[in-house]
């Protein structure tokens, strides 16, 4: 039609997208309000509701009210960016996909846009690998900051192994939490997964009455503070008929349903891309509502599996504020670990600590990529061109 780059870009691609930039929205809004790890390291004196709620129940305070009030706020600015994010796509459709090969070319981003992506992702990326690179080698010297001298001492301390004539002794002092934390985040990613792309499945493929409430409820564990929702698990499962506390289930539990809207959102825009009539084709030829999830949608929400696996694991691993209060002596967490190493002034462990985690969860995201592999919708290379055409042309022919 002759349109140009930019109309291009602000006309199909940047409407196209709006789901997707709305989640991003509610998903960063709300994971900046309820962070609990940064603040309570870095804030100092400068308090934010999670920690404060934080010390109000754990601290000199004790006052639950108080807390109980300023969860309310928090939960208040939550509750805004949700409802927020509703209006902003309302009942709007968007689609690109109609279950046919799409053998176009991609259109270039507009001059103006790309220089600005480019002027943000990249120093935004260069910032990144810098402070990735100190936390990797800062486990490798004395003191960051004061002694660089080289040394393994802080990786022998936390990671220390022994060859017995009994086999393999696991020395070093942050081996529990870490292998209790990779175990149960590896149950729970999947569970996490698949429960929320079944739901982003109800949401967007199914009508009943209370889908508002339902869809709603997906995002309520995800917009109440990691703080609350600990206290609440402790104060809901350390009583029968359901005592938990204490436990590894209790771990899991709260890991699946924290992480869980995640999962919801990411196959929401992704579903939301999907035309019906490939759901209506599947349902003609025979075909059950989890035949046609399993064998035509799931292949076309890899990218949307791919991403509820990482997130779902990487959270897991990293979570903090749910958790603090649910952790004990038998099943430590590695977020816990590294806060005590840091109270207790011992910076070298903690950092070798965290090098760890980083290089682990590099690892778990290449391997998760690698077994879901990649969706192909038939799109050919850019460097196709005419010639291209034409030979595809005489194949079809």
């Amino acid at each position: 039609l002759r349109g140009g780059r930019l109309r291009v870009f602000a006309d199909s691609a940047l409407a196209l997208m709006r789901p997707g930039l709305a989640n991003a929205f509610l998903i960063s809004f709300i994971e900046s309000i309820a962070d609990f790890g940064n603040p309570i390291l870095l804030g100092g004196n400068f308090g934010v509701l999670s920690t404060e709620i934080f010390f109000s129940v754990v601290g000199a305070q004790l006052d639950q009210g108080r807390a109980a009030t300023l969860g309310i706020l928090l939960l208040v600015f939550a509750f805004g960016a949700f409802f927020l994010q509703r209006a902003v796509l309302g009942r709007k459709v968007y689609t690109s996909l109609a279950g046919k090969g799409d053998s176009g070319l991609p259109t270039q981003l507009p001059d103006g846009a790309r220089r600005l992506c480019y002027g943000v992702a990249l120093p935004w990326a260069a910032l990144t690998v810098v402070i990735y690179a100190m936390a990797l080698t800062g486990g490798f010297v004395e003191t960051w900051g004061r002694d660089y001298t080289l040394t393994l001492r802080h990786y022998t301390k936390a990671f220390g192994i022994e060859w017995t004539e009994h086999g393999i002794l696991w020395a070093g002092a942050a081996w529990n939490s870490f292998w209790t934390t990779v175990k149960l985040s590896a149950i729970a990613a999947p569970v996490t997964a698949a429960l929320g792309i079944l739901a982003a499945y109800l949401l967007t493929r199914q009508k009943f009455i209370g889908q508002d409430a339902f869809e709603f409820g997906t995002m309520l564990s995800f917009a109440i503070p990691g703080t609350v929702i600990g206290v609440a698990y402790i104060l809901a499962f350390n009583v029968p008929p359901i005592e938990i506390t204490g436990t590894a289930l209790i771990l899991i539990v709260c890991n699946v349903f924290r992480n869980m809207p995640v999962g919801v959102r990411a196959g929401m825009a992704a579903m939301s891309q999907i035309d019906k009539s490939l759901d209506e084709a599947s349902t003609v030829l025979g075909a059950r509502g989890f035949t046609t999830l399993r064998t035509i949608l799931l292949p076309l929400l890899k990218p949307a599996v791919i991403a509820a696996l990482v997130y779902s694991f990487v959270r897991a691993m990293t979570t903090l504020s749910a958790v603090i209060f649910l952790v004990s002596a038998e099943y430590e967490w590695a977020t816990t670990y590294i806060i005590n190493r840091v109270v207790n002034g011992d910076y070298g462990v903690a950092i070798a600590y965290s090098s760890v985690l980083i290089v682990l969860m590099l690892a778990v995201i290449g391997v998760i990529q690698w077994l879901v592999g990649e969706r192909r919708l038939g799109r050919r290379g850019a460097g196709m061109g005419t010639a291209g055409i034409g030979e595809l042309g005489g194949s079809a022919a």
